[in-house]
């Protein structure tokens, strides 16, 4: 027995009392914990996908991402018929555009299909491409987005031909004036002509410009055809200039709407000529960086941008109406590339680096987009509904704003700085197209628009005039 029972009493009783204690902060903490663990995991699952998505991709310079994974043979029954080489048995009631048959045919109507022939360059194969459009040789895996070929719903495109553009080209000029989407598409053009040509050090610029988007314009001459390929750097097409004296300081520059550009005067003789502007039409570009609009001696500090859109269209068509010899020269005007930001747009932290695949619903095109185009539209419709006018002979329009809406997997978003890729993810380029990539189906449907007018078919050797 214990010498000392209370003692012993004492000692014993803080055992159970201890047991419910722990008892009772186990009924307090365990949700707490629960709660706890549930938050680590989340977040561990959002580092793991930001991980897989970011730093991977910066570190990763190998192109691994093949579009021969099961997972994405589906894209390839999209179009059973889509490749070049089944046409036959899939075109339906499709005829050839350049045949005589294909003469009403929408080239712009159409759908996105899956073309294991495509794409018709590479890029580290073109010397004339800007750092800011080589997507795959900065970091870019996916390149499903350079897969797809434009289909018009009744007629067939013609391949891609650059010896026969060239060949057409001989002795001629073909240039592009506009901003930057413009240098975009020119830059493209310039690959797919030059993948025809054996000696790349007959394709020079002719005065030893290197391609960079702060020069006002490139000529680039293909010696042996003796045809230049030529960019002008012009994002409103009309002259943007000192203001006149008197205005308030705020007004650094105004866009004199009744005047052509300074470099027009050389545009005037091209035998091919595409405009396009758009991009700069807006408030980050005018009016916050102090340029208003101006007509005549009077600057309109109220004039809304839409309006000062609609006028100087119309000066570009009058241009084109009393400057241009419609009998020497071919115009065009291609309409507004949308942009494809989501969670924002280029200021406000929007991306696109997650968009791999076309989106045939078009959801992420701002509503401000198809805005733009009715307002074009409307300027160049009285044109091609007048009996008197010649005009609509000599404008026509490269309508690939439909088609380019689809698009919002083409852009480079990360991959915009060349050897500094990829960008902060707040950062993104969803403006500008990736190359190769959807500007080539611009220049596909300029190549078959250049050949119609030309006279060629498949089926003539292209001496014929049938079709002028």
């Amino acid at each position: 027995m214990s010498k000392n029972p209370s003692l012993e009493g004492d000692e014993a009783t803080p055992i159970p009392e201890a047991i419910k204690r722990f008892k009772r902060l186990r009924l307090v903490f365990e949700p707490s914990l629960g709660v706890l663990g549930f938050f680590l995991v989340g977040l561990c699952l959002v580092f793991s996908f930001f991980y897989l998505d970011y730093t991977n991709v910066a570190q990763t310079k190998s192109h691994d991402f093949s579009d021969q994974s099961d997972r994405f043979l589906w894209l390839k029954e999209l179009d059973v018929g889509s490749g070049v080489n089944n046409n036959t048995t899939t075109n339906g009631n499709r005829v050839e555009f350049l045949d005589e048959s294909g003469n009403g045919c929408d080239v712009f109507h159409g759908r996105w299909v899956w073309d294991e022939a495509y794409p018709m360059y590479q890029s580290k194969d073109c010397s004339f491409l800007d750092e800011g459009f080589r997507c795959t040789e900065f970091g870019r895996l996916d390149v499903f987005y350079t897969k797809w070929r434009w289909q018009p719903t009744h007629c067939d495109l013609p391949r891609f031909d650059g010896k026969l553009m060239l060949e057409k080209l001989r002795n001629k000029r073909l240039v592009f004036v506009g901003d930057s989407i413009g240098r975009n598409q020119w830059e493209s053009l310039l690959c797919m002509l030059s993948s025809g040509v054996e000696n790349k050090d007959s394709v020079y610029e002719v005065n030893n410009r290197t391609i960079t988007k702060h020069m006002g314009f490139f000529v680039f001459k293909f010696h042996d055809y003796n045809c230049t390929v030529e960019y002008y750097r012009a994002p409103f097409l009309v002259l943007q200039s000192r203001p006149p004296i008197g205005y308030p300081e705020k007004v650094k520059t105004t866009l004199k709407l009744e005047t052509m550009d300074w470099y027009a005067d050389k545009w005037r003789d091209a035998d091919v000529l595409v405009f396009n502007t758009g991009h700069w039409w807006n408030y980050e570009k005018t009016i916050r960086g102090g340029c208003y609009f101006q007509e005549g001696a009077k600057v309109r500090m109220k004039m809304k941008i839409e309006h000062a859109y609609r006028r100087a269209m119309k000066t570009v068509v009058k241009w084109v109406r009393e400057e241009v010899d419609s009998n020497k020269t071919q115009v065009f005007f291609r309409t507004f590339a949308p942009v494809h930001f989501r969670g924002g747009d280029w200021r406000t932290g929007g991306t696109c680096h997650m968009e791999t695949l076309p989106d045939f619903g078009a959801s992420l095109v701002p509503s401000e987009t198809w805005e733009h185009l009715k307002l074009l539209g409307d300027v160049l419709s009285p044109l091609y509904h007048s009996n008197t006018s010649h005009a609509a002979a000599k404008l026509k329009l490269l309508n690939i704003t439909a088609m380019a809406a689809q698009r919002n997997d083409g852009h480079p978003s990360l991959y915009y700085l060349g050897s500094a890729s990829p960008a902060p993810v707040h950062r993104q380029d969803c403006s500008h197209w990736c190359l190769p990539g959807v500007p080539d189906a611009w220049n596909e449907i300029l190549f078959a628009l250049f050949l119609k007018h030309e006279g060629y078919s498949r089926s003539n050797s292209g001496d014929s005039d049938n079709f002028t």
